[in-house]
């Protein structure tokens, strides 16, 4: 059984930053892409930031490309996602998640396995 387990959130001032992990149970972190996802009061959980299983390939939504950054120590089974000049539109809770093999990667059904989420709430 694969278990995600997110930390890092927290309240934060506009223009701050925060970094969030994502520690990954089991042998074969390395063999899969891994995502960030967020879901704010009322609203569909939607698609932030993934990177390839090897950390060579990343893609962002565009609202945060240029203020984030999506990474991966597969050694430590950990990816990260460094959120810099933070905004009040970005409070959510924030999810990592494990990709299927062969899904979009922007697509939540790409996902089969989810963390339990971390609080992020930005004040202006």
């Amino acid at each position: 059984q694969v278990q995600l387990v997110e930390s890092g959130g927290g309240l934060v001032q506009a223009g701050g930053s925060l970094r969030l992990s994502c520690a990954a149970s089991g042998r074969t972190f390395s063999d899969y892409n891994m995502g960030w996802f967020r879901q704010a009061p009322g609203k569909e959980r939607e698609f932030v930031a993934a990177i390839s299983s090897s950390g060579g390939t990343t893609y962002y939504t565009d609202s945060v490309k240029g203020r984030f950054t999506i990474s991966r120590d597969n050694a430590k089974n950990t990816v990260y996602l460094q959120m810099n000049s933070l905004k009040p539109e970005d409070t959510a809770v924030y999810y990592c998640a494990r990709a299927r093999f062969g899904w979009a990667l922007r697509n939540v059904n790409g996902y089969n396995y989810w963390g339990q989420g971390t609080q992020v709430t930005v004040s202006s």
